[in-house]
């Protein structure tokens, strides 16, 4: 008896052990789960505004425009995967999903903070076009030897070509080049104030493609200072909410109604929303901070219902006008374009 009692002592031992280090092996998965929610209206972790306006006055809403985030739990082991995939509010992806070879973990974490910076950018940009703050396509330089000498000065601001309005110097190129080499274009410019409209015969590039020879840099002049501050939050999909955001505290009237509203989505300048990832989890996100509307990007309404939250409705975004139709929507009670 003594003889077997200490067999299934030592049994139990190394099944202690070997269980031990199973949890301690690393597992080739990573863990999603709700991250932590903003009123982009309120105030960050440390209580600065995370919209800051200087140099104009704001306003202020009884509601909250909350944009929402992922978290993800990078460390794992074979417990944690498993009551990960139990759970209905956590998602196991491929870690490699997260963190591609070949990249660490810290390179991972600043393009996303890059990325954020685009979409705060991008959400600034679309917000100031929609309250009449228009991007100027402003000359930085001419070339000694361009077509555009004596015609264009830096400063310039270039308004049209052949008639057609420039609002973007993206705009400005596909413009030179819908007219082949040697084309005279008749260029609109304002200079201290004054519009005037210039001929200029296009030139080739070196890569044979029709050229002005200026470069030119998109601005968008404002009478106020804007920042965004949230220094943790890494990742594109802020840029609805943030320029929602910017219109609420720049315009007297209050956009949210009173109510809390989530959501999410990529934004660029000409106001388009995107998709995003992780959006079963950030509806929970949504639900958790108590928000009874989740504005959704048109892209993931099948699988933002797929992954519905009671109580939660979901309203389809496909543009950021189409978001302020839907908060106006939300404010007066009339139907709402649903996922």
């Amino acid at each position: 008896m003594k003889s077997r009692g200490l067999t299934v002592l030592l049994g139990a031992i190394l099944a202690g052990l070997l269980m031990w280090q199973v949890t301690q092996a690393d597992v080739p998965y990573v863990v999603l789960g709700a991250g932590p929610t903003y009123d982009t209206l309120g105030k960050d972790d440390k209580g600065a505004p995370v919209i800051e306006v200087t140099g104009k006055d704001t306003s202020t809403s009884a509601g909250q425009l909350r944009m929402v985030t992922v978290g993800v739990q990078s460390e794992t082991d074979i417990f944690s995967v498993i009551k990960a995939w139990w759970s209905g509010e956590q998602a196991v992806v491929p870690r490699e999903l997260i963190y591609p070879p070949g990249q660490t973990q810290e390179q991972v974490e600043e393009t996303n903070k890059q990325d954020f910076a685009a979409s705060q950018s991008s959400a600034e940009t679309v917000a100031l076009k929609e309250l009449g703050y228009p991007i100027r396509a402003t000359v930085k330089e001419v070339a000694a030897d361009g077509a555009a000498v004596g015609k264009l000065a830096v400063g310039d601001i270039v308004t049209t070509v052949d008639g057609t309005p420039v609002d973007s110097t993206e705009k400005l190129v596909e413009l030179i080049r819908a007219k082949p080499v040697g084309a005279t274009l008749k260029i609109g410019r304002e200079r201290d104030g004054k519009a005037e409209i210039v001929e200029i015969t296009t030139k080739a590039g070196e890569d044979g493609t029709p050229r002005v020879g200026v470069s030119a840099e998109n601005k968008q002049p404002h009478p106020f200072e804007l920042k965004i501050h949230l220094d943790d939050v890494g990742g594109p999909s802020a840029g609805l909410m943030f320029a929602l955001g910017i219109i609420d505290k720049l315009t007297p009237a209050d956009l949210t109604g009173g109510k809390i509203i989530a959501g999410t989505g990529t934004i660029d300048d000409n106001g388009t929303v995107g998709p995003i990832g992780g959006i079963a989890q950030k509806l929970v996100g949504a639900k958790d901070a108590d928000a009874a509307y989740f504005l959704t990007p048109a892209a993931n309404c099948d699988e933002a219902k797929a992954n519905a939250v009671d109580g939660l409705t979901l309203v389809k975004v496909g543009t950021l006008d189409e978001g302020l139709d839907a908060l106006t929507a939300i404010r007066e009670g009339k139907p709402l374009p649903k996922c």
